[in-house]
C-alpha cells in the first residue's frame, strides 16, 4: 500500500516562500504531480514531473514554483517563491500510476498540506 505524506505548509506572508516535502512509502516515487484545491474551486493541477525529470507546470505558477526529486529519499518536493494570495488553497500530492499526462483512478493521493498567503 503507497502512502503519500505532505509536509511544509502554513502561513505566509505575500511575496514569501515555503517549500513543501511529499514523502511516499511502500513503493518508490513515479511520475509525481502537485494539486492544489482553493475553497468553492476544483482541484488543479500545480506541477508535474516524470520518473525521468522532465517537468511540467500550471502558467499561473511558472517562474515562481519549481517541482523537484529525490529518489534515494522517496520524496518530492515544491519550492514555492513570491507566493500570492490566489495560491492559498490546500495543495496535494499524487503518485501517478503511469505517465503524469495519462491520470487513472489507481494513483494515489496525500492528505493534503494547508498552504496560506495571507498579511
Amino acid at each position: 500500500q503507497v502512502q503519500l505524506v505532505e509536509s511544509g505548509g502554513g502561513l505566509v506572508q505575500p511575496g514569501g516562500s515555503l517549500r513543501l516535502s511529499c514523502a511516499a512509502s511502500g513503493s518508490s516515487i513515479n511520475a509525481m504531480g502537485w494539486y492544489r484545491q482553493a475553497p468553492g474551486k476544483q482541484r488543479e493541477l500545480v506541477a508535474a514531473i516524470a520518473s525521468g525529470g522532465i517537468t511540467d507546470y500550471a502558467d499561473s505558477v511558472k517562474g515562481r514554483f519549481t517541482i523537484s526529486r529525490d529518489n534515494a529519499k522517496n520524496t518530492v518536493y515544491l519550492q514555492m517563491n513570491s507566493l500570492k494570495p490566489e495560491d492559498t488553497a490546500v495543495y496535494y500530492c499524487r503518485r501517478y500510476s503511469g505517465s503524469y499526462y495519462d491520470p487513472r483512478p489507481s494513483d494515489y493521493w496525500g492528505q493534503g498540506t494547508q498552504v496560506t498567503v495571507s498579511s
